[in-house]
């Protein structure tokens, strides 16, 4: 289903851990407004780099994880969290009432313990590397799963690997959980396999007829991370922020922005 609707610096440890207390100092359950005032914080915060703050117009945090539902008494898991862009922000959300739980590599978890004043001590690490290793924890024990333009990785291996991923996130999930996915958006019924190996992008009726394959219940689908702009037929690391291409072809790629991305909200019955 495709739609073209458009519609870690370094700081003293004591400062940042009593910027994240206040982040995470509202009352367990919160609402909606005060959910997206704790988000606006962490978006906020000193501890994230001018790199990472330059992406925010791009990859619309605070409206990305309010639409997966996010609380901040959430037990949350995040799929191969890369360089932690999202990470410095869920971390400091979930602090004082919720758990993050990352599925990365032992590279990762160096990453974090070396800053534990930014990522806390709710953060663990368990290792991930699909199809080998996708177990995510206890069944039913997570409230929300996120992946962030990571599932044409697993695609590239095998769709057996990313059939995998999907289940593993199933399985984890407590009845109601939320599985929140963005990626890189390919034309629509594409073939997906050689889209994703050539252009590192997936069609979006691939990912939902997975999801539903899966087991999932289709929750939502959002054009927040759309961009009309990106023409879909080249290769997403041309653009920002890698912009792998010739230099010459620089300013064209810093006019279209970072890549089309679809949004979407699996739940689990």
């Amino acid at each position: 289903m495709h739609t073209r609707r458009r519609p870690l610096g370094i700081l003293l440890a004591g400062t940042l851990l009593f910027a994240a207390a206040q982040i995470a100092g509202a009352a367990p359950v919160a609402g909606r407004a005060a959910t997206a005032a704790l988000l606006r914080k962490a978006v906020e915060g000193n501890w994230r780099s001018a790199a990472h703050k330059a992406r925010d117009r791009y990859r619309h945090p605070v409206r990305t994880l309010l639409f997966f539902g996010i609380r901040p008494n959430m037990t949350v898991i995040e799929l191969a969290p890369g360089g932690g862009w999202f990470t410095e922000i869920l971390a400091p959300f979930l602090y004082a009432h919720g758990h993050l739980i990352e599925a990365g590599s032992p590279k990762f978890e160096a990453k974090i313990r070396s800053n534990p004043a930014v990522f806390g001590h709710i953060v663990k690490v368990v290792s991930f590397s699909p199809p080998r290793e996708v177990a995510l924890g206890a069944p039913d024990s997570a409230d929300m799963v996120v992946t962030f333009r990571n599932t044409h990785d697993w695609l590239n291996r095998s769709p057996a690997a990313l059939a995998a991923v999907f289940k593993s996130a199933f399985d984890v999930l407590k009845p109601g959980g939320v599985f929140g996915v963005t990626e890189h958006r390919a034309k629509p019924f594409a073939n997906a396999v050689q889209s994703s190996r050539l252009l590192h992008r997936i069609p979006e009726d691939y990912l939902i007829e997975l999801g539903l394959k899966t087991g999932f219940r289709l929750g939502g689908v959002s054009e927040i991370n759309a961009n009309p702009k990106d023409p879909e037929n080249i290769n997403v690391h041309r653009l920002p922020p890698d912009l792998v291409g010739p230099k010459s072809e620089h300013a064209r790629m810093r006019a279209i922005g970072e890549s089309d991305r679809m949004t979407l909200r699996f739940v689990k019955p």
